[in-house]
């Protein structure tokens, strides 16, 4: 029986820094079997629906993604087997044909805007953070993320964030915020809650590896 990896959930609201707290931790363990997980690649398949419908989908509730494919992939690499992790096409606003191989490892870091909403989902995690960062900075950040790799207009960007990105932050996502272990504030930038994370995290492993 292969040994349970550390699961790690990151969460937070759109723009907050939770891809960048991931990769500082991801980043801190360079020898380790480390991979992170996205919430985002099981936005669920809408190929059955037209583009207009597609666009005008609720991206941020948890009725759209497929949470349940999520957990029965994380419990098959917690069993010690391989999974395939379904690729996301922002531009047609449904899942691709592809998918990536998604080995088992040491530590998962599981990172999406809903991963704590869940709680079978929040059952198989070890570490569960908040990244906690005010709304205006989230949405310069989603602006330019995506005008720059999502290819979206500065209109449609600000025209979803205010009819659904931020009524749905405070409906589901900040709510979650009491199931974390840790909240960081300001996230990558507040570097003594990355360190004290990077600390367990190592500290885990190590006691792993003597188990």
């Amino acid at each position: 029986m292969p040994k349970k990896p550390i699961i790690i959930g990151v969460t937070g609201g759109s723009g907050g820094g939770k891809t960048s707290v991931s990769r500082a931790i991801l980043s801190n363990f360079p020898d380790e079997k480390i991979a992170m997980i996205e919430h985002d690649s099981y936005y669920k398949d809408q190929s059955h629906l037209t583009f207009e419908e597609r666009v005008s989908t609720n991206y941020d509730h948890p009725f759209a993604f497929d949470t349940d494919l999520m957990i029965e992939h994380i419990n098959e690499l917690i069993a010690g087997r391989p999974v395939d992790i379904p690729i996301y096409d922002y531009t047609q606003h449904t899942r691709s044909d592809k998918t990536y191989r998604q080995e088992p490892q040491d530590v998962f870091i599981v990172e999406g805007i809903l991963v704590l909403e869940d709680k079978r989902l929040r059952d198989l995690m070890d570490i569960k953070l908040f990244v906690d960062t005010d709304d205006d900075i989230r949405i310069i950040r989603r602006i330019k993320r995506d005008m720059e790799e999502r290819g979206r207009s500065l209109d449609s960007i600000i025209e979803q964030y205010i009819s659904v990105v931020k009524p749905m932050y405070h409906q589901f996502i900040e709510p979650t915020k009491r199931y974390a272990d840790v909240v960081i504030p300001e996230g990558v930038t507040n570097t003594v809650a990355i360190d004290l994370i990077n600390t367990k995290v190592a500290s885990i492993l190590e006691e792993s590896k003597k188990a």
